[in-house]
């Protein structure tokens, strides 16, 4: 697949790649401000890494960014269909500054037939958006009909440290967002990263087992770990999650553990969670 690099829909590479062949930016900047931001860290951190967002100097405004989007669907529809489409990495989707023109951006794919993961740290856009229509009265200003569910999974990013975290929806909060969302009948996933302590990320896992339909795990970034504490980590989860787990590259090379010993609950990076 030839790499495609627009200004709002790209192929993200390295780490980034690992959770999606496409994604979606349209701001830089998230008021979440969690310590640990890989985005406040190297070269280009006083750029991506501030506490607020902010939309892309590649666009006019909002409208001009929508415009742009479209363009670049259309360019990529097949592709896109195939793969899906990821929001977002520099910053939070669903923030009070992002959550507008994210929704209108999944409409638009939604009206494609285009699959839509969304990872974020809030919950209360659940409030917002989805409440009336999980309890059986739809909203008629959001997107997300009952026939449209097959096409967007939200993920949560779960760390069990909300004091690393200080401008998102605690953790417990998240959880809850999700078992709704599920319960509604929505697609789910969690970020188990970056795992700031096995034991805790461990007891998530467990705590939303039944109700989140993947897991996604991986370490902070630029952080060397023990080989024998991840190790005996990727064993513990191996051996009581039975849910789809991806381990990311760098955790498992910091483990020095190939893929291929890894057990059939393990998925690999092209795992499609729309078809399961």
């Amino acid at each position: 697949m030839e790499k495609f690099n627009g200004k709002s829909i790209y192929n993200p590479s390295g780490k980034a790649g690992e959770y999606s062949y496409w994604a979606c930016n349209f701001y830089t900047g998230c008021s979440n401000c969690c310590t640990y931001c890989y985005l406040k860290k190297g070269v280009l951190g006083h750029v991506m890494g501030g506490e607020v967002p902010t939309l892309k100097k590649c666009f006019k405004d909002e409208e001009d960014a929508l415009r742009i989007f479209q363009n670049e669907i259309f360019l990529n529809l097949i592709e896109l269909r195939k793969h899906g489409l990821f929001f977002t990495f520099t910053s939070d989707p669903f923030l009070p500054e992002t959550i507008d023109l994210t929704i209108k951006a999944i409409d638009i794919c939604i009206q494609n037939s285009i699959p839509v993961k969304v990872l974020t740290k809030r919950a209360d856009f659940y409030e917002k958006f989805f409440k009336r229509l999980l309890s059986g009265s739809p909203i008629k200003e959001t997107i997300l009909y009952e026939q449209n569910k097959s096409y967007v999974a939200f993920g949560f990013s779960l760390t069990g440290h909300d004091e690393l975290e200080p401008g998102a929806s605690t953790n417990t909060e998240r959880i809850k967002a999700m078992k709704i969302l599920h319960e509604g009948g929505f697609k789910t996933f969690a970020s188990i990263e970056p795992v700031i302590d096995f034991s805790i990320s461990y007891e998530i896992m467990k705590e939303t087992r039944g109700f989140c339909d993947l897991y996604k795990v991986g370490l902070e970034s630029g952080k060397q770990y023990k080989r024998l504490d991840v190790k005996y980590f990727v064993k513990m989860l191996t051996e009581n999650i039975e849910y789809p787990i991806y381990f990311k590259d760098s955790l498992l090379k910091q483990a020095c553990i190939s893929r291929e010993e890894l057990p059939a609950n393990c998925v690999n990076r092209d795992y499609n969670l729309f078809e399961k």
